[in-house]
């Protein structure tokens, strides 16, 4: 019987790495907060993994040698970005509201120390389940 990770670990990889993604994106938005008209960008979590689901399903690409790319991960590390509409906008165009993009930080941080630990634990029972035969 064949075991395939991608299917062991499910969608855990990917939504790991939208976390990350996410993540630096929020840090940039906190960095600039004294920047004379920057947008604060910000992308769906949800919306980006169902998309990433969904290319799983419709396009799965061949490949005839292990060292292919597929467009599965490009995808999860480039979501589309919107921009943030601000409260209370700022006299020198900056969208960035510093508690919003702290409580969004750490939010994210928090989903993404959950998803690490399903995925340990995902691991863990993997080990287990092979070590017993």
């Amino acid at each position: 019987m064949s075991l395939s990770l991608d299917k062991a670990l499910g969608v855990l990889p990917s939504a790991m790495l939208i976390k990350a993604h996410r993540a630096e994106l929020l840090a940039s938005n906190l960095a600039n907060v004294d920047t004379p008209n920057y947008k604060a960008r910000d992308f769906s979590f949800t919306q980006v993994l169902q998309e990433l689901q969904g290319y799983s399903d419709e396009l799965k690409l061949v490949t005839t040698a292990p060292s292919h790319l597929t467009n599965k991960i490009n995808k999860a590390i480039q979501p589309h970005l919107l921009y943030r509409i601000p409260a209370q906008p700022a006299l020198d165009g900056n969208t960035v509201d510093p508690q919003l993009e702290r409580a969004a930080f750490a939010e994210n941080t928090t989903h993404y120390q959950s998803t690490l630990e399903f995925l340990d634990r995902r691991v863990a029972s993997l080990r287990k389940a092979m070590s017993k035969e």
